[in-house]
């Protein structure tokens, strides 16, 4: 009689970490070096050190509101009935050097951002005044100082203005170029590979045949790694076959700062990317499978001192995996700390519309959709495959449920992570 074949030999997963110990572990990943950079192309760089101001902001008493510039003894107790009379002595320019001195009982028209003239130590409301001829009746008292911004009163020269580590924002760059600094110190943008395996993945254009499907993965996961802040170069799809992967990893190590392979990291027969990426000197698999769904098969490896994050290939677990731990991985290589890059952008408080079952000893991570009832956010549970990706482009948001729990009952207070 014939021998019978045994199955193939499925291997196990080298080491399966928890979320907390995924996270631990990227957050162990150095930042990358810095360069300086014009201030005017920095919005969305990281400071590798903190920015001071060199000048007083502002570096003259300025006037906070239009109206006329006082000296403020000759408005105490000044009122509608009884009103101080000043003599308006002219109008200080905007962006003009402000000569003429303020004798006492006089003013002088001044707009919000003029200089004050000397002599002068507080602000007058246009809407507290009316003119009458060359004088200006002040229908109510002011204060030393009042509706004036003074000299270094935003910021002192010295003062530290924002932090290492701070991930630069357009609003930012307006308040740096304020103060006169052109160039700041950042840390590079990371240079980010990207390729995928698989034999059965053809491009958009083609028509797939049975057994085969359109490259979903690739151009997602290029969209996210853009908004992550990296620099992408994409190596495109490679077959299942090993000479063919460890060329084009190789490529990929030698030009970039990490590489993000996706599909492959399960532990079928065809899933040749552990072997591969074990091959190349200094390598270390730091681990291989994280306790949460969807997304399991993931890998963190290093081949030398670059990153390789192995992304499982179904499209719902890929694209969760990159949210949860690829984009802080980007940003955290970028400059920014592992508890700000761990950190959700924007978390919505919700009640859950219905239970949700999970199994404890991982971490669930289960697909909502919002909705508004009367006050309240309503987050209910879309069931879907792995590979269901219309399913998690319907979605809001996520909702975690703790690896100690055996799922989360309706009407349970949750936070919802916005995509």
């Amino acid at each position: 009689m014939p021998r019978s074949s045994s199955p193939p030999r499925v291997r196990p997963f080298f080491k399966v970490v928890s979320t907390a110990d995924a996270r631990a572990r990227i957050g162990e990943i150095e930042s990358l070096p810095s360069e300086i950079v014009q201030t005017r192309d920095a919005a969305g760089r990281v400071l590798s050190r903190e920015a001071v101001a060199p000048i007083d902001s502002p570096h003259f008493d300025r006037a906070n509101m239009d109206g006329f510039a006082v000296v403020a003894a000759d408005t105490f107790g000044a009122s509608t009935g009884t009103p101080a009379y000043l003599k308006i002595l002219g109008t200080v320019e905007m962006g003009k050097t402000a000569r003429t001195r303020l004798r006492k009982g006089c003013a002088m028209r001044v707009g919000t951002g003029a200089m004050l003239p000397p002599g002068s130590n507080a602000v007058v409301m246009v809407e507290h005044t009316d003119e009458v001829d060359d004088m200006v009746e002040v229908h109510s008292g002011v204060s030393p100082w009042q509706h004036v911004l003074r000299v270094g009163e935003d910021v002192a020269k010295g003062t530290p203005v924002l932090p290492a580590g701070r991930r630069l924002r357009p609003r930012d760059i307006g308040a740096l170029t304020g103060l006169g600094i052109t160039k700041v110190r950042v840390h590079k943008r990371p240079r980010v590979g990207l390729l995928s395996t698989g034999d059965e993945i053809v491009s958009p254009d083609r028509k797939p045949r049975p057994g085969q499907v359109r490259n979903v993965n690739q151009f997602s996961l290029a969209a996210m790694i853009d908004a992550a802040g990296g620099d992408l170069t994409d190596y495109g799809v490679v077959g299942d076959v090993s000479g063919n992967l460890e060329a084009t990893l190789k490529k990929a190590l030698a030009k970039n700062d990490v590489v993000f392979l996706s599909g492959g990291s399960s532990v079928g027969v065809k899933d040749l990317t552990t072997d591969v990426i074990m091959s190349f000197p200094n390598s270390e698999m730091i681990f291989h499978g994280i306790s949460v769904a969807p997304g399991k098969p993931t890998i963190l490896a290093k081949a030398g001192k670059k990153p390789i994050v192995g992304l499982p290939g179904h499209p719902v677990s890929a694209l969760v995996i990159f949210d949860l731990f690829g984009g802080p991985l980007l940003r955290i290589l970028a400059g920014e700390s592992a508890a700000e890059a761990f950190e959700p952008a924007r978390c919505t408080p919700a009640v859950l519309a219905q239970n949700v079952a999970s199994k404890p000893g991982r971490e669930d991570y289960v697909r909502v959709r919002l909705s508004t009832d009367g006050e309240r956010k309503v987050a209910t549970p879309m069931p879907g495959k792995s590979g269901a990706v219309f399913n998690l482009i319907s979605a809001d948001g996520l909702v975690k449920v703790p690896a100690n729990s055996e799922g989360l009952d309706e009407g349970t207070e949750v936070e919802v992570i916005w995509f």
